[in-house]
């Protein structure tokens, strides 16, 4: 898939100077793209993306083990959001001057221990700390990680190489999670969390391996990276994303059951619909890599409007197996395309703050993930039904419309102020 990016550096002279810029220093220069780095970067995200999105999958069998019921088992799914949350502020400012490569390495040691202990966790409460305990790590990692693929990628393009990190998230969708879910619910759901625990192990390894001290990202310091909470375009950007991309969480959390109880279903099909979502995924992302490249604002805006349409046509289309499995790959598409869009224009708003900024977007994706997953759980227990949360989750991508809407405006005449 990272091949898809690669034909356009032919176009450049042999002799164009490449440097990256991303406010904090020089960057080294590079004429082609570091294959290995990418895919050692985008394997961190691979196993990020199972642990986070298989919980869904899972979250029947999860209830039934630790005795709770779904929408109180969902919070689980919230736990992990909520330990992003908290861990992407932290770790990236009180990490600010841990040279790069080392900070990746730790954060994917400290993410692997936390989905062992989600392996080993005997009861519900355990289980809720062991799954925010895997978050902390997130946010930073994804938001190192895109920086560091940045100052790897050649010049003019930037959100590509954001968005080749951010591949291996989204092709967790099409491979680890459809597997692990399998897995889970054939020999039980602690399996396919100790799947996790591999990948984490060997995304350690490969980082070591491949990726370059990456000497070209200048360290700062915690002052200078807590500057970017200062910057009400950083944290309107943010905004937008809490909001916005909720909407797809909202129906994405409760997706095994929707598929069984609204559309019919049977459930040995939900993996094969869960590999369409993620399929989405892959083609949104790598689609508003390129849709950012070409214009952030008009990329964002895009993503968001397709979310909206989607989400209102999923809440008919669920009531059918084949209109259901469609509308799932055009949930995660819309919802991936997001993504490059919002993490490019933080970095591009947040200038000598950058690592904080990349690691709050995730901070707010997955604060977006809690609500969601908190918003289509009250709904279904007011008795409102499985097509509930897409109702929910159209309205919250409205919102994040209107607010992005508000945060161009507000940009526009603080420029011409």
């Amino acid at each position: 898939m990272l091949r898809l990016f690669v034909p356009e550096i032919s176009a450049m002279p042999a002799d164009t100077p490449t440097t990256i810029d991303l406010g904090d220093g020089a960057i080294e220069p590079r004429r082609t793209w570091n294959i290995p780095a990418m895919l050692a970067l985008a394997l961190g995200g691979f196993g990020i993306g199972t642990t986070e999105f298989v919980t869904m999958g899972l979250l029947p069998d999860i209830a039934g083990a630790v005795h709770v019921t779904e929408p109180v088992a969902g919070h689980v799914v919230s736990a992990y959001a909520l330990g992003v949350v908290v861990g992407a502020p932290v770790i990236a400012a009180l990490c600010a001057r841990v040279p790069r490569k080392r900070l990746l390495m730790a954060l994917m040691v400290a993410f692997t221990i936390g989905n062992a202990a989600t392996v080993l966790a005997p009861s519900y409460s355990t289980l809720m700390a062991a799954r925010f305990l895997s978050g902390l790590p997130h946010g930073a990692y994804f938001g190192v990680a895109s920086l560091a693929a940045a100052s790897l990628a050649p010049v003019g393009q930037r959100a590509k190489a954001v968005a080749a990190v951010m591949l291996g998230l989204s092709a967790a969708n099409v491979v680890g999670v459809p597997s692990a879910t399998w897995l889970g619910q054939h020999l039980g759901w602690r399996d396919a969390f100790a799947v996790v625990v591999v990948i984490g192990i060997a995304t350690v390894v490969a980082i070591w391996r491949f990726v370059p001290e990456l000497h070209g990202i200048r360290l700062t310091d915690p002052r200078t990276e807590l500057g970017a909470l200062r910057r009400p375009q950083v944290l309107l950007t943010l905004l937008v994303g809490a909001v916005g991309f909720g909407g797809m969480f909202a129906v994405y959390t409760y997706i095994t059951t929707t598929l069984t109880d609204v559309a019919g279903m049977s459930l040995g099909l939900v993996p094969i619909v869960l590999m369409l979502f993620g399929l989405g995924m892959v083609a949104g992302n790598i689609l508003g890599g390129i849709l950012t490249d070409r214009g952030v604002t008009r990329a964002v805006f895009a993503a968001l409007i397709s979310m909206v349409v989607i989400l209102a046509i999923f809440i008919a289309a669920a009531h059918n197996p084949y209109t259901a499995a469609i509308g799932a790959f055009f949930v995660g598409a819309s919802g991936a395309a997001l993504g490059p869009a919002l993490q490019t224009r933080l970095m591009d708003v947040a200038h000598d703050a950058q690592t904080l900024a990349a690691a709050l977007n995730h901070a707010a994706l997955n604060l977006a993930n809690a609500a969601g997953a908190w918003l289509g759980g009250l709904v279904i227990a007011a008795g409102l039904g499985y097509t509930a949360p897409a109702v929910v989750g159209t309205g919250l991508a409205v919102l994040g419309v209107l607010l992005f809407a508000l945060t161009v405006a507000v940009a526009r005449r603080s420029d011409r102020a």
